[in-house]
């Protein structure tokens, strides 16, 4: 099971593969679920409840689905070792508005399950499959070019992207681990323009943000 929070996250429920087990809210009658049991709670249980600081009006607990692979199409997120959850929710969140259809990740990478995970991507966990696996052995399989992020990469604003590509993004701390790194058929790289005193690296969702829109700028 996995809990989903807010109004808004749970009615992107509707439309998915995944089943509502039970919702505890304040006003169930702002839920429109006949098939789900609706329990009216108090603001004092729902804080007891909440994985939020400041809950707002409800709680849905959630079957998890199958780790499953589905067909590659286009372009498809490879996250080596992401730790961060806010990370993570936010780069699920820009695969589903680039029409990413699918997200995978290595076994360290955080839990999508994790509720400051499906927090961050604000429904968007729902229209993108995430997919575990061991990456070395799934990348040796897979026939689609890997592009890695690295510092000494080639510049994104050069670089020509093909439509079928693995694009790997790695460990904040540490990027992509080398046997990862030994796999790429190219590096690549968001260039500097500020002065030598700025910031030494990107955040690496923001880093998938100006990547992603640098590759669809060009559709």
């Amino acid at each position: 099971m996995f809990v989903v929070e807010g109004n808004k996250n749970i009615q992107e429920l509707h439309l998915s593969e995944y089943k509502i087990k039970e919702i505890f809210s304040l006003d169930p009658q702002c839920l429109s679920f006949p098939e789900v049991e609706i329990t009216k709670i108090s603001e004092q249980e729902l804080k007891k409840i909440s994985f939020l600081q400041n809950p707002k009006d409800s709680l849905a607990i959630c079957e998890r689905k199958e780790n499953q692979l589905i067909e590659n199409k286009g372009i498809q997120l490879v996250l080596d070792g992401i730790q961060d959850p806010g990370n993570l929710g936010t780069i699920i969140r820009l695969a589903d508005w680039f029409g990413i259809e699918q997200i995978i990740c290595s076994l360290d990478t955080v839990d999508y399950y994790n509720p400051k995970v499906i927090q961050a991507t604000m429904g968007s966990f729902t229209r993108t499959n995430i997919y575990y696996c061991t990456l070395d052995g799934f990348l040796a399989q897979d026939h689609h070019l890997l592009y890695g992020t690295d510092m000494d990469g080639e510049s994104i604003y050069t670089t020509q992207f093909p439509k079928n590509i693995n694009l790997i993004l790695g460990n904040e701390g540490n990027g992509i681990r080398p046997i990862t790194e030994q796999m790429l058929d190219k590096k690549i790289c968001i260039p500097r323009f500020g002065n030598k005193q700025s910031t030494e690296s990107l955040n690496v969702s923001i880093a998938a943000g100006i990547i992603l829109g640098e590759i669809f700028s060009r559709a």
